[in-house]
């Protein structure tokens, strides 16, 4: 499952928040200031699962336990029965894959509702309207229970007013040791909830995502294996030179495909700023640094030598697709399409192989690995009784059952027979499963991930060496946890012209002189502000 919208997404996501903002300005909300926005509260004390045994252990420092099989015997996560007895819940949320069918048809959602001890009411919008759809919701007054919340800078009607407002301060029920009456919500590691924190209060629930991201890029190992190349470059001039050598216009054979991710990738060559640093108090966009000039140029470079698929800049989604098929080598994308690859092109491939390639340092030596969101986005749970919210945060801790329990067997892999049958003690997916478990309980909480494909359990091992490998690299988004009222309501708007002009000059078709005045438009309009607030807004979680 791709987490993370394109471009077209982003910005029609704009276009719907600065609606939903006017229609959510008819509130009574008291503007928070950034320091009062920023406020710290007290953190939810982390809890390990110790779960299924297994010699790829999770790490402190962000590495996800792989596992080669499923646990014959599943513990029960609820040993005493549905832990959360009580009214219906409903939760609003998006999805990027089809909508699975309703619940009157779906064997795994009606089997969830009853383990649970109550209905969870999905309603459901696609990814790229969920952000106009939250403004108008918000504006109109009539909230759901519990409300999938983007972060600001991709959605506007967020805002810490709003929040105070409208919903739950949780802190009572999970700051601290609070948390051990949710033990599944404990085992979410201190990274994800940081982000929740507002107004001096955990107002949300974490979607949680691994720390150390997807691999910089995905490599065609057996495409660059039958080459006789090394898939390890030691430098830019290393790697510019692999990206001659499996170019192949003739046989339709490419190195790259997307300018904007081999953009990253580079970027992560030169160890430059994952989107905000932060050092000594003073903070410096990606975009702003010379590094960023010369990845453009090394992407230039890469575009007018002929090594970057030639619909690169003109077709939008098929970079996947093209790299399964081998059209292109080399991809950088998200952790889960790893497995996703296998799925959907391994089967019809003879031989196909897929490895990952660490980022070499510029000049040598190891580059950087930018530290992947602590979250998809969280969940924000509207003003209720305290009996109501208790009972909410049991359903959503169920959510969370991890790995080798019966609540995570059934989330992901539905009911055994129609959902799924065994292979030894694995399930693998029927084809109704496969639709049934695209239920977004994913994009309400969830568990840590977990490293798992029983269809190749021996690519986890692979996937083990990538995370600890990545973790001893990683470069963090300093501005993450953190609220600036600018760039929410700002920066994806600005964002249009930034992204028009870093393809132009990748594509040759623009001068990089260019840039520099595109950087001062955006200091002026509203970049130095949004620098100033997310100065202020470290100095008060600092202190």
């Amino acid at each position: 499952m791709n987490t993370g919208m394109n471009r077209r997404g982003f910005l029609a996501s704009a276009a719907g928040v600065a609606a939903g903002l006017t229609l959510a300005g008819c509130g009574d909300y008291k503007p928070a200031t950034a320091r009062d926005a920023n406020a710290k509260a007290q953190l939810p004390t982390y809890i390990p699962y110790k779960g299924a045994p297994t010699s790829m252990p999770a790490t402190a420092d962000g590495v996800a336990a792989g596992y080669l099989h499923y646990p014959a015997d599943p513990v029960k996560a609820f040993p005493d029965g549905p832990p959360a007895k009580g009214d219906a819940i409903d939760i609003m949320t998006l999805i990027f894959n089809p909508v699975p069918p309703p619940v009157d048809d779906n064997v795994m959602w009606q089997a969830l509702n009853k383990s649970l001890g109550c209905d969870i009411n999905f309603q459901i919008t696609p990814v790229q309207d969920y952000p106009n759809k939250f403004a108008v919701t918000i504006a109109g007054g009539d909230l759901p229970d519990a409300m999938l919340m983007l972060p600001p800078d991709q959605n506007s009607a967020a805002t810490p007013d709003m929040l105070d407002a409208l919903f739950e301060d949780l802190s009572e029920h999970l700051a601290g040791d609070n948390i051990r009456d949710y033990p599944y919500l404990a085992n979410i590691p201190t990274a994800s909830w940081a982000p929740c924190v507002r107004n001096g209060g955990i107002y949300a629930l974490p979607m949680p995502r691994p720390l150390s991201g997807g691999p910089p890029t995905y490599i065609r190992l057996d495409l660059i294996d039958k080459l006789g190349l090394d898939p390890h470059p030691k430098s830019w001039r290393e790697f510019a030179q692999l990206c001659k050598d499996v170019t192949d216009p003739k046989s339709n054979r490419y190195a790259m495909s997307d300018p904007v991710t081999a953009w990253n990738f580079v970027m992560q060559m030169l160890k430059a700023p994952n989107k905000w640093q932060q050092k000594g108090g003073k903070f410096t966009w990606m975009y702003e640094t010379e590094e960023a000039k010369q990845a453009m140029d090394a992407v230039r470079q890469l575009t007018k030598g002929g090594l970057m698929h030639p619909d690169a800049y003109s077709v939008l989604g098929k970079h996947k697709e093209w790299f399964g098929t081998g059209r292109t080598v080399m991809n950088p994308d998200a952790p889960v399409a790893w497995n996703d690859y296998y799925t959907l092109y391994g089967a019809g491939t003879k031989g196909f192989e897929i490895g990952y390639m660490m980022a070499p340092g510029w000049d040598g030596g190891d580059g950087g690995q930018w530290q992947g969101s602590a979250n998809f986005a969280t969940l924000i749970i509207k003003k209720a009784p305290k009996a109501r919210i208790k009972q909410i945060l049991r359903a959503m801790n169920a959510l969370a059952s991890p790995f080798g329990t019966d609540g995570y067997l059934l989330r992901k892999y539905g009911v055994q027979g129609p959902g799924h049958t065994l292979k030894g003690s694995d399930p693998v997916l029927t084809a109704q499963g496969q639709s049934e478990v695209y239920l977004p309980t994913i994009f309400a909480t969830d568990t840590p991930g977990a490293l798992y494909y029983p269809t190749k359990p021996e690519i986890v091992p692979d996937q083990y060496a990538f995370q600890k490998e990545a973790v001893q690299r990683l470069i963090p988004n300093d501005a993450e946890p953190l609220y600036s009222p600018t760039d929410s309501k700002m920066s994806k708007l600005l964002q249009t012209t930034i992204d028009d002009t870093r393809k132009g000059v990748m594509q040759g078709r623009v001068p990089l002189s260019e840039w520099d005045d595109v950087m001062k438009h955006w200091r002026k309009e509203a970049g130095d502000k949004i620098r100033a607030e997310f100065e202020q807004a470290w100095e008060t979680r600092a202190s």
